[in-house]
């Protein structure tokens, strides 16, 4: 037992540090490399291609979220939540949206779709031998295929999650006034108290934590894929459910942190 437990330590350990080393040449390549050209066709499939997916994910949890506050509110006041609903139902919406189901969300989409497709574009590169055969050619893989990658995350996952909060609200705006009856006066006037800047920061901050760990996650796990069709396939559940993970414990030292 003891030895298998050791050997699961080392492993993590060893993980860690490959991860930390990924981060040191990345940041490294920022600093000295040679800009990619692929920067811009990454920020079209991060943003465009995933605006779909997080913009109907965030009008229907807005909806829900509005939907069961109402409901909550309704059940403690014994039936009589309906005054208190008007006056905060929709600052209870826009601060949740904004400070912690819409970076969380987004992110998590993200790492569903871009990041699934990142770790299987690498990873089937690294098992074809295309990786290998930029060094060939004088070119550095980490500059060419995963700086753009990360850095695409970073900047898109910031404009989604502002597209997603507001999708989010208006989610909430079309249940209060169409199946509880708030007026649509009531409810901007609610959720405009929940829009502040401490809130809107704390949205952007994660998001670009969670784009950069999402990033980094999905390429490290691609660009280290080995053992042929099935690696590809472990490299590609591993970046998802790595990357899923590290957002929901960020999301929690963040919060900390910053509240």
């Amino acid at each position: 037992m003891l030895h298998n437990l050791g050997t699961h330590v080392l492993r993590a350990l060893h993980r860690t540090g490959a991860v930390m080393l990924f981060v040191a040449e990345i940041l490294r390549q920022l600093i000295i490399g040679q800009r990619s050209r692929q920067f811009m066709a990454q920020c079209l499939f991060v943003g465009v291609g995933s605006m779909p997916i997080i913009l109907l994910t965030a009008f229907f949890t807005g909806a829900v979220l509005a939907l069961q506050s109402y409901n909550g509110l309704n059940a403690g006041l014994n039936g009589g939540g309906f005054q208190l609903a008007t006056t905060q139902l929709g600052n209870l919406v826009s601060t949740s949206m904004l400070r912690e189901l819409g970076p969380v969300l987004a992110a998590l989409m993200l790492a569903s779709r871009v990041g699934a497709a990142m770790a299987a574009e690498l990873g089937t590169m690294r098992v074809t031998e295309q990786i290998d055969a930029l060094f060939t050619l004088a070119t550095n893989p980490i500059r060419y295929l995963v700086v753009p990658r990360v850095l695409a995350c970073c900047a898109m996952l910031p404009l989604l999650v502002v597209l997603g909060n507001a999708m989010g609200i208006l989610g909430g705006y079309v249940i209060s006034t169409q199946t509880i009856g708030i007026t649509g006066q009531s409810y901007w006037g609610s959720a405009m108290l929940g829009v502040t800047a401490s809130s809107l920061a704390m949205g952007l901050v994660k998001a670009a934590v969670f784009g950069f760990l999402v990033g980094l996650l999905s390429t490290f796990h691609g660009y280290h894929a080995r053992g042929g069709a099935q690696g590809v396939g472990r490299a590609t559940t591993r970046g998802v459910v790595y990357a899923s993970v590290s957002v929901l414990v960020a999301d929690y030292f963040i919060t900390a942190l910053m509240s």
